[in-house]
C-alpha cells in the first residue's frame, strides 16, 4: 500500500540495521528481539504500520542518512513476545533530524523521489533485463541448479531500478549509493555496469569449468 507524498515531512520511528539496504517494492522479513525494537513493534502496529530502515557501516557503526520506509503486512507474535514480521519497502526518505533516541530513534524524515527522465528509458531498461537473465542464466550452469527468475520482474524503469538494487548480494555500500540516487538512468547504468561485469566474470568461469569438463 503506498501513501500520499503530500505530507512532504513527517516523524518516523527508525530501525538501523547491519548491512540492510531496502528499497521500495522490496520485501524484507524481521525477527524482532530486542526490548526496544519490540516497544517500537507495538506502537507502530497500532499506528500506521510503517517504520523507516537505515543501513549501519558495521565497520564505522555509521547509520546512513537516506533510507527506505517499511510497511508491516504480516505480523507474528510468539508467547514471550518475540515478533516475526513481513515488511514491503515503500518511500525512500532522508533523515533531517532525530527527534528522540529512547527506547528507539525517531527521526525527521522527508521523502525523496527520482527527478522526472528527460530521455527515452526504454533501450537502457532492456539492456539491464537481459543482462540479469544472462547472469542468472550463467550462475545456473556453474551451479547446476534450476535458477529461475520470478515472473513478476518490473518493466517500467524505476521499478526495475529497484528491484534489480533491492536483490544485489553482499554489496551494502554500494546499494545504499543506489538507494540515494535520484537519477532512474544513472541507477541503471550503474546497474548495468555491475551486471556487465558480473556477467564477464560468470562467462570466463563457465568457459574454463567447459574446458576442463
Amino acid at each position: 500500500m503506498a501513501f500520499s507524498s503530500s505530507v512532504a515531512v513527517r516523524e518516523l520511528p527508525l530501525f538501523p540495521l547491519s548491512e540492510v539496504v531496502l528499497f521500495p517494492n522490496v520485501p524484507l522479513p524481521l525477527h524482532i528481539f530486542e526490548f526496544r525494537y519490540r516497544i517500537m513493534m507495538s506502537t507502530i502496529l497500532q499506528s500506521d504500520r510503517r517504520f523507516g530502515v537505515l543501513m549501519v557501516d558495521p565497520d564505522e557503526g555509521k547509520v546512513a542518512g537516506v533510507g527506505c520506509c517499511a510497511e508491516v503486512v504480516y505480523h507474528e507474535r510468539t508467547p514471550d513476545d518475540r515478533v516475526y514480521i513481513k515488511t514491503v519497502g515503500q518511500q525512500r526518505f532522508r533523515v533531517l533530524d532525530y527527534v528522540r533516541e529512547k527506547p528507539y530513534y525517531v527521526g525527521l524524515v522527508e521523502w525523496i523521489e527520482d527527478q522526472t527522465a528527460d530521455r527515452d528509458l526504454s533501450s537502457l531498461t532492456t539492456d539491464v533485463d537481459q543482462l540479469l537473465r544472462d547472469v542468472v542464466q550463467l550462475s545456473a550452469k556453474l551451479t547446476g541448479q534450476d535458477i529461475e527468475l520470478p515472473d513478476d520482474i518490473p518493466d517500467a524503469p524505476i521499478e526495475l531500478s529497484y528491484w534489480v538494487a533491492g536483490n544485489l548480494k553482499g554489496v551494502a555500500q554500494e546499494q545504499q549509493l543506489l538507494l540515494e540516487m535520484q537519477d532512474t538512468a544513472a541507477r541503471l547504468e550503474r546497474e548495468a555496469e555491475i551486471l556487465t561485469t558480473t556477467r564477464n566474470h560468470l562467462a570466463a568461469r563457465a568457459a574454463l569449468k567447459d574446458a576442463f569438463d
